[in-house]
């Protein structure tokens, strides 16, 4: 009677296993079918502006004044994201001298030029957490001395050409609406409600939770060993790009970091003050574009999105190297913190397009305002 109960058991479980398998593959099926259709070309070469787009950034903007405030460091003001930062780098970024004709516009526009710049390095996170806990990792690069007129109003910033990367290739909101609802749910401190904003599942965000958590990495070995990625795209005169750094040590003199503890809170930072200031060794990088194909599924308004690298390859367009340099001062740190690296410190011929560039622009401008204003500068110091 034992053995028949355990067999009836064993074949209504094996049915029950089949058919969730059949189940999961026929949602896995039915999902590749979906967003094949859904992530497929054509697509557009022009903007297109969401009739909210400019409601949703002023509430953008008010949750983000709230979250500065919510981490502000005791009398200090930090930014709503990349608060904590592991130095701030003076380096020269050189253009290619076989850069490719079409992409020869703006800063790209001489072969062989060298501009001088600022390099910050940064955790993504909005609080300035331990370097060990999983998050993003942020590279901001300030060109120096640009001539031409600029895309910001800004004085401050009329010579200046910013480039803003994370090291993640894709973003994990599709367009400003989602980011407005995504940012007011982690402002609560309601993160995971973030990507589920309600019962109903047609509204979940399954993929850009999982872009999100792949965001989250664990922390590289150096700042200078990672790639790092516009995610947003952008004009190079009248090509639609996007943009990425890429480590490049073939290109600096041999060296291998001697092995960081981990458990230290800053060892990032160590990482960077061992090479650059120890032991006096640069570190190289390579800047390159990637043209949009639109004849394939590389939109310009959803930086959720990857551009496919098997259709349109990165091409190297300069080379970055942070100098060694003692960085680590206490005057130099502070006036790390008041540089504001917006991508809208730009030439026209790298303007930024997309709804998140767009949000940027405004946000990046409110925010930095407000901190420098609360925290006694007047103005960005470089």
């Amino acid at each position: 009677m034992l053995k028949k109960f355990w067999l009836c058991l064993g074949d209504w479980l094996g049915k029950i296993l089949l058919l969730a398998l059949a189940v999961g593959l026929g949602g896995w099926l039915i999902g590749s079918l979906f967003y094949s259709w859904k992530f497929s070309g054509p697509v557009s070469l022009e903007e297109q502006i969401p009739v909210t787009e400019k409601a949703d950034t002023q509430a953008i903007i008010a949750d983000a004044i709230r979250v500065v405030e919510q981490h502000r460091d005791n009398t200090r003001v930090l930014r709503d994201a990349h608060a904590k930062a592991h130095g701030c780098l003076r380096a020269e970024v050189s253009v290619r001298g076989d850069i490719d004709s079409d992409l020869q516009h703006g800063v790209f526009s001489q072969p062989g030029h060298s501009w001088q710049a600022w390099v910050r390095l940064s955790n993504g996170n909005a609080y300035p957490q331990f370097d060990r806990v999983r998050d993003a990792r942020g590279m901001a690069i300030k060109l120096l001395d640009v001539p031409g007129q600029k895309l910001t109003a800004n004085p401050a910033h009329a010579a200046e050409q910013d480039f803003v990367m994370f090291n993640h290739p894709a973003f994990f909101v599709r367009d400003v609406a989602e980011y407005r609802s995504n940012f007011a749910a982690q402002a609560e401190g309601k993160k995971v409600l973030a990507f589920f904003p309600g019962w109903d599942p047609r509204h979940w965000e399954i993929r850009h939770l999982a872009i999100a958590l792949k965001t989250l990495s664990p922390a590289p070995d150096s700042p200078v060993a990672t790639t790092y990625n516009s995610v947003a795209p952008f004009k190079l005169g009248p090509l639609n790009i996007k943009y990425r750094v890429i480590p490049a040590p073939e290109n600096c003199p041999a060296y291998q970091l001697p092995e960081q503890n981990r458990d230290l809170p800053n060892f990032l930072r160590n990482a960077l003050y061992q090479q650059l200031s120890l032991d006096q060794t640069p570190a190289c990088f390579t800047l390159q574009v990637q043209r949009q194909n639109a004849d394939f599924y590389m939109p310009i308004e959803d930086p959720s999105v990857e551009w496919d690298e098997a259709i349109s390859a990165f091409e190297s367009v300069a080379d970055i190297r942070l100098l060694a340099q003692d960085f680590d001062s206490p005057a130099q740190n502070i006036d790390c913190d008041n540089l504001s690296f917006n991508p809208w410190h730009s030439l026209p011929e790298h303007r930024p397009i997309g709804g998140i560039n767009r949000l940027r622009k405004a946000v990046y401008e409110a925010v930095s305002a407000y901190r420098l204003d609360r925290n006694g500068a007047l103005r960005a110091v470089y």
